[in-house]
């Protein structure tokens, strides 16, 4: 005797050599044994076991499960029953057992009750469940040509209106990011390396840029244009001729100084800001537009600016034009002390913007050491760099040997870069620096003394933070300091500009302190400068990366910063050194370059030799 059993779901077949009414002990075809509890037992047969499930099995998959399911009416039956009426007479095992496999193999069309029972499936339920099927069976065909496609290194058709996504954003659970992730493995590729073969990427460059917009400029990348308010008629023009300092590519220029004798000795100085404040008001168009840019983005041969083209051009502090300002007047001794100050809305002449190639040729440390200034402005700069030099000692940073940094520049002309270097610290950069850390810091004073509200930057213990709370910034040495003087560049800078235009004016603020308004731009502008500072460092590595392939580089030298990582060649580009031996930080080593990957945005360095250093 032989039993047809179901054990952990599925059905098995034995034969008996124990029953003890509970329980039975049995057999199975290939020789194990089994205890089977009797409850498990759905019918009891006789005949050859060996053949007995492949044949059940076999004659399961000629019943038609549409027309079973159709024998059975809506109620619940028993199997038994369901094999009676389906083969029309009184079923043998085999056709127990057949009819068996078959419901429990088809569970959309029937519902296991219990032992050996079912319930068909509602009509309504069965069709969505077979339509299920249908579509994930045309899923997986869609799929599988997906994969023949992408492993040929051809596009899909289907990917090309969600490239972005498929590059950006990526949802896993997408039958198009299964084939592709599918597909890079089996080919030992990245998804952007599998899709730039496929003539999906056709620019590294663009490939990078697109992430970032994808990111944070869903829209797009060009500000939208509003009407430009006119300046305010009333405005008096300074009597000043005032110039800029500005690298060549600048177009936004936010701030301008003038040099004027006083009767009686001394001077005054100015320092004057782009006043796009009188002509966005806040809760303006443009200044909504502003707000959710928060900052002009930089890079490389490009940037993504804050304010749209026509506001830019409408404040901007360009030689040649009479313009709107805020300015701080500093009344300055003979011996560089400063006897008072005064703000003050006005319109400003603009004589000249001075760029900093052009200019550092002629103001530099020999020219000053040298008393020479037989240039434009030449007096005017040594004034202001004396100044500099006061205001700099006066922050507790007395002049002093410092270590050498240095800036650099990207110039990018179509498919080439040229990348400048220049000592950081020069005195165009010290005049600049100088000027606008006092102006932040005394419009901070002034504004926390008037109790106005402002995003304010601050520092102790190390760490910078923003603040609507006045407080001392330890790094500068000063008691306050916000960001006031680039209002065409960053938003925190216009919003606290609002505030100043607007007391000067005798105007009430805007914003009154503890402000939401104020509280939501401050973390919103501190996330979005981080990421797009972010953003600028990965396209400068990316350009010298384009640097080293361009001018075809395989060795250079290299500067040590710690274990394993250095400086490479004249560039910002910070890389890992393998096989590198100790060396101290500092220490000059020559460097094989390989394996520049643009997507990547990455490289190998290999160790060649110690280099000497250079002389001091």
């Amino acid at each position: 005797m032989n039993v047809f059993y179901e054990e952990d779901g599925a059905f098995k077949v034995g034969a008996i050599l124990a029953d003890n009414d509970a329980s039975l002990q049995v057999e199975a075809a290939h020789g194990k044994r089994s205890k089977v509890k009797s409850s498990h037992v759905l019918f009891r047969f006789d005949g050859a076991l060996s053949t007995f499930a492949e044949e059940a099995q076999r004659i399961a998959q000629e019943i038609d499960v549409d027309f079973l399911w159709e024998c059975c009416g809506q109620d619940e039956f028993g199997f038994e029953t369901l094999a009676r009426d389906y083969f029309g007479h009184s079923p043998g095992a085999l056709e127990q057992a057949a009819v068996l496999y078959r419901l429990h193999g088809a569970p959309m069309y029937f519902y296991r009750k219990g032992k050996g029972r079912y319930r068909p499936a509602p009509a309504d339920a069965l069709k969505a469940a077979l339509a299920s099927v249908e579509r994930k069976r045309q899923q997986a065909l869609q799929q599988a040509r997906y994969l023949e496609e992408l492993t040929a290194f051809r596009l899909p058709v289907e990917f090309r209106p969600i490239l972005p996504q498929l590059l950006y954003r990526p949802d896993r659970n997408t039958m198009e990011v299964k084939a592709l992730e599918q597909a890079a493995s089996q080919a030992g590729l990245s998804t952007a390396e599998l899709l730039s073969r496929c003539g999906a990427i056709t620019s590294s460059r663009d490939y990078h840029v697109n992430r970032f917009l994808f990111d944070h400029f869903p829209a797009g990348a060009a500000a939208r244009e509003f009407p430009v308010v006119a300046f305010p008629p009333e405005l008096e023009l300074a009597p000043v001729q005032a110039f800029s300092i500005d690298d060549a590519t600048t177009t936004e220029i936010d701030d301008a100084f003038s040099v004027r004798p006083l009767d009686g000795g001394g001077w005054e100085i100015g320092i004057h800001i782009a006043a796009p404040a009188l002509g966005i008001p806040p809760g303006s168009d443009l200044d909504r537009e502003a707000g959710s840019r928060l900052s002009t983005v930089y890079m490389p041969g490009d940037k993504i600016t804050m304010l749209p083209p026509a506001a830019i051009e409408h404040y901007t502090l360009a030689e040649g034009r009479v313009v709107p300002a805020v300015s701080l007047y500093l009344d300055v001794a003979q011996d560089l002390r400063i006897r008072a100050t005064r703000s003050v809305v006005e319109r400003v002449q603009v004589t000249a913007n001075l760029r900093h190639d052009a200019l550092e040729a002629h103001f530099n440390e020999e020219s000053i050491a040298a008393v020479r200034q037989d240039f434009p402005f030449g007096p005017e700069l040594k004034i202001l760099y004396d100044l500099a030099t006061v205001l700099e000692g006066g922050r507790g940073r007395p002049e002093q040997p410092r270590a050498v940094h240095m800036d650099y520049s990207f110039y990018v002309e179509g498919e080439r870069v040229r990348i400048v270097q220049r000592k950081r610290g020069a005195p165009m950069d010290k005049v600049v620096s100088e000027m606008m850390i006092y102006a932040n810091s005394e419009w901070g004073r002034q504004l926390a003394e008037a109790g106005v509200a402002a995003i304010y930057r601050a520092q102790g213990n190390g760490k910078v933070r923003m603040s609507t709370i006045p407080a001392a910034h330890q790094g500068l040495g000063v008691a306050y300091y916000t960001w006031i003087s680039s209002p065409l560049r960053r938003y925190v800078d216009l919003l606290n500009q609002q505030q100043l235009v607007s007391w000067l004016r005798g105007v009430t603020p805007p914003y009154v302190p503890k402000s939401e308004r104020l509280l939501t731009a401050m973390r919103d502008f501190e996330q979005a400068y981080e990421a797009y500072n972010e953003f600028q460092r990965m396209m400068e590595r990316y350009w010298c990366l384009r640097w080293l392939a361009q001018e075809n580089v395989t060795t250079t030298y290299a500067e040590v910063i710690r274990e394993n990582v250095a400086k490479i060649g004249d560039m910002p580009l910070i890389g890992k050194i393998h096989g590198l031996p100790f060396a101290a930080p500092g220490s000059i080593v020559e460097v094989d370059i390989s394996d520049i990957d643009l997507l990547a945005i990455d490289f190998r360095a290999q160790y060649r030799a110690m280099r000497p250093l250079p002389p001091p």
